[in-house]
């Protein structure tokens, strides 16, 4: 389990793990930004398995099931460049305010998170060192330079949600999450609830909060930008099937809105 390691500092992402983070179609060309803050489900080999079972390291306890596949597939759709954090979030959760409760959680809903206990200040900045901090760099920094080409920037942020929660059946087979913006949320609501088959959640199943959310609040709102996030429920998108067929989807509903905002002027032409 390697748990005699947690503490240690000096080599949390040693030269056997991946970099934490992925990236697609950097040099595109879309106004869409995608970030995809729990898309992996890596351990740094010095944290072992953090005390777990594997099956509890499948479960979305440690990452969003299926936004890979849907994230990547869309990139590739819009050509918009994605940027996306591969290690899990029971070891740093990089949408949590790193001084927030559950950036390193002890406890996952019902499950206790061995190696995240008694975790000292040391190793948990080891955690927001290696992975958190590199990760939004680089959102940050392909902002300014977005920005600095004169390239506009709307921000979506890619999620997915469980079926049930706590013995609760959630009835949303999307939903979008925001907080300030008054632009991008409307319009896709508006075209996502113009899909006959689909119940679209506003805020549901969670809404953005500077107190639970890091990712839209920082990147998105004090930059000014347009954003949402997006959720997906898990069982439609477990398998590549789905993942693609939700991947087509947003495309096209995201080119709509695109062609919405630049005949609204909120884009350049």
């Amino acid at each position: 389990m390697a748990l005699d390691d947690a503490g240690d500092t000096s080599s949390l992402i040693g030269s056997e793990d991946v970099p934490p983070v992925h990236e697609d179609n950097a040099g595109g060309s879309s106004p869409f930004l995608l970030t995809c803050d729990h898309y992996g489900r890596l351990i740094p080999r010095s944290l072992g398995d953090l005390g777990l079972p594997a099956g509890e390291l499948s479960r979305h306890i440690a990452w969003d099931i299926g936004i890979a596949g849907v994230a990547d597939a869309l990139s590739n759709h819009l050509c918009a460049h994605l940027i996306a954090q591969r290690y899990s979030r029971l070891v740093i959760d990089c949408n949590r305010p790193p001084e927030a409760p559950g950036s390193i959680p002890r406890i996952s809903e019902a499950t206790t998170i061995p190696g995240n206990e008694a975790l000292g200040r040391a190793a948990a900045e080891a955690r927001r060192q290696a992975i958190f901090d590199p990760y939004h760099r680089r959102i940050a920094g392909i902002i300014d330079r977005r920005g600095a080409k004169g390239m506009p920037t709307l921000l979506v942020s890619l999620h997915s949600f469980t079926p049930v929660y706590a013995g609760i059946t959630r009835p949303w087979h999307i939903g979008t999450l925001y907080q300030r913006d008054t632009r991008l949320p409307p319009l896709l609501l508006k075209l996502l609830r113009m899909e006959p088959d689909l119940v679209v959640g506003d805020n549901e199943p969670y809404a953005v909060s500077d107190e639970t959310d890091y990712t839209i609040p920082v990147h998105g709102e004090a930059r000014g930008l347009m954003n949402s996030g997006i959720e997906i429920r898990q069982d439609l998108i477990a398998e590549e099937a789905g993942q693609s067929q939700w991947a087509e989807r947003l495309a096209r509903v995201l080119a709509e809105i695109e062609t919405a905002l630049r005949a609204q002027g909120l884009l350049p032409v």
